[in-house]
């Protein structure tokens, strides 16, 4: 009978010591979350939320924690980057979430490829992205240059010359009017996003663009010299 006591006390012990180290890795692991997905303009969730909680605590950041990844935060992002010597491309990608001190989630599965780097690639994320900026570019355009805008991004993104990720490229500074100004923030029309669907799938009605621009408006002379492909609607798109 003794021997049975005994050994249900350790039973219990055991129990509450196996308790309390669970306890432990739960809080620890609340402690320091893991890196999450790559976080930029247009994106939300708990993710956004935990950068920019990090940042206001920081002193980079002064908005809202709204779990909106917004001009804002974007901002804040790019002059945490400038301090911490990354990249300021207003993007959190592995690094910049190293630096928050966000270290980088357990490898279970091979992560999936950019965005960016695929013509095939239909990411919801990334199709509104690169829709924003077809409607705030291209928003009178006939569908085809519509299409065609969205063709020039993607060029980019395989380009030496420009970033290698769709929010690199979109959000370099002053390589797009629309999103210096503001129009990228309108709303996107079904027949942006549907250009953004087929530009990703692969249609380039541009050969290859790097470059478009309305000859009716004022730009930098140098424009000119690049090696004009075609004119679709009132752009022109060139290599």
């Amino acid at each position: 009978m003794k021997l049975a006591f005994v050994s249900f006390r350790r039973f219990v012990f055991l129990l509450l010591a196996l308790v309390v180290l669970a306890t432990g890795l739960v809080v620890a692991a609340r402690q320091t979350p893991a890196q999450d997905r790559t976080l930029y303009w247009g994106l939300s969730g708990d993710d956004v939320i935990r950068v920019q909680q990090r940042l206001l605590d920081w002193g980079f950041y002064d908005g809202p924690v709204d779990g909106f990844y917004g001009s804002k935060t974007q901002q804040a992002v790019v002059d945490f980057q400038l301090n911490n010597g990354l990249v300021p491309d207003g993007v959190v990608g592995p690094n910049t979430w190293a630096a928050l001190g966000f270290p980088p989630a357990p490898a279970t599965a091979p992560p999936p490829e950019p965005p960016a780097v695929s013509r095939g690639v239909t990411n919801r994320d990334a199709v509104y992205l690169l829709a924003r900026v077809i409607e705030g570019e291209a928003a009178d355009e006939p569908f085809e240059g519509k299409v065609a805008v969205g063709a020039v991004i993607l060029n980019r993104t395989r380009s030496a010359a420009f970033p290698h990720s769709l929010a690199g490229v979109i959000f370099q500074p002053h390589a797009f009017e629309s999103v210096s100004n503001g129009q990228y923030n309108r709303p996107v029309s079904e027949e942006s996003l549907r250009a953004a669907q087929l530009a990703m799938s692969g249609w380039d009605p541009t050969g290859g663009s790097l470059y478009f621009w309305n000859p009716a408006k004022p730009v930098n002379p140098w424009i000119w010299t690049r090696n004009i492909v075609t004119q679709i609607g009132r752009h022109v798109f060139a290599r």
